[in-house]
């Protein structure tokens, strides 16, 4: 059998992977469905993370009716390692932005759609105002339509939280991203005890799935990714994704390792041991993938 060294040669001189393996690379996307929604986003300059973020899940999930789409800009108040979203300081609240999100949703035809957005410590109520009127924005125009709402931790702030609780989204989603001891590497600005406080005060306050997402490479160990996965099970959380951190550039923080394809099952076979009730993981999995499933 191959092994990851085989292919992750050539090495850098400081001892950095160079060299993508071959389990990374992604086929163009394809299929009517796809190549309709593209012309609708071209057409009407729809904002959606799939096409600014060139995730390589695209073609299949627009193929399936999900999407994702980033509200409160473009610019967020932190500056994590991992993240390629331009830091500074943000535009002015666009308070039409709901309607535009729904009416996109509705060109589109989304069946299934995620929200998320940058984070917005700058604002008084965290943008956590905006975030509900998007969720009633988006029930209105698009009845039938699921949602996920990919949240950041609005500080811990409670009261913010109860506004994504009231309009009572499918599924809440807030993403932990790494393990605790690179917490503070990865993720300056955030706190892994927070996160962790964050998604089991949704849980507790009655959101029916909540979900987060690792992303392994950076370091860490198969303990400290199981011992994050125990405490993520302590919260009742339900669903978790777990993928490859890929550097966005060469300012950001570099990828320690790939993980094999081989390495991802375990984890996942592992975590639906544990009884979480969706796990996607794999190279390419990202927060959003097979969003559509995790409502089940």
């Amino acid at each position: 059998m191959e092994t990851v060294l085989d292919t992750l040669r050539p090495v850098a001189a400081n001892g950095l992977l160079t060299q993508k393996p071959k389990w990374l690379r992604v086929k163009l996307p394809t299929g009517q469905k796809y190549t309709e929604l593209r012309g609708l986003v071209d057409k009407y300059k729809l904002n959606t993370i799939c096409t600014s973020g060139s995730c390589p899940n695209m073609g299949e999930c627009w193929g399936e009716g999900t999407a994702t789409f980033m509200i409160l800009g473009n610019t967020c108040t932190r500056s994590c390692g991992f993240c390629g979203v331009k830091t500074g300081r943000p535009e002015t609240v666009d308070w039409d932005e709901p309607e535009k999100v729904a009416r996109s949703i509705k060109i589109m035809n989304i069946k299934h759609a995620v929200v998320t957005s940058v984070d917005r410590d700058d604002l008084k109520d965290m943008g956590s105002i905006i975030w509900a009127e998007t969720v009633k924005a988006i029930r209105r125009m698009n009845p039938t339509t699921t949602l996920e709402t990919l949240i950041p931790d609005f500080q811990g702030i409670e009261r913010h939280l109860d506004r994504i609780v009231a309009v009572a989204p499918e599924v809440v989603s807030h993403n932990m991203e790494t393990v605790k001891r690179l917490t503070r590497e990865v993720r300056i600005q955030a706190k892994y005890e927070r996160s962790l406080e964050v998604l089991n005060y949704l849980k507790q306050s009655g959101i029916n799935r909540t979900k987060t997402g690792l992303m392994l490479g950076l370091g860490e160990t198969e303990a400290e990714v199981l011992q994050t996965m125990e405490d993520l099970r302590n919260v009742k959380l339900d669903v978790l994704t777990i993928g490859q951190y890929l550097q966005p550039s060469k300012k950001h923080l570099p990828v320690k390792e790939f993980i094999t394809p081989d390495q991802f099952k375990k984890y996942e076979t592992i975590g639906l041991e544990m009884g979480f009730r969706h796990v996607e993981s794999g190279a390419l999995v990202r927060s959003s993938y097979k969003a559509q499933k995790h409502i089940l």
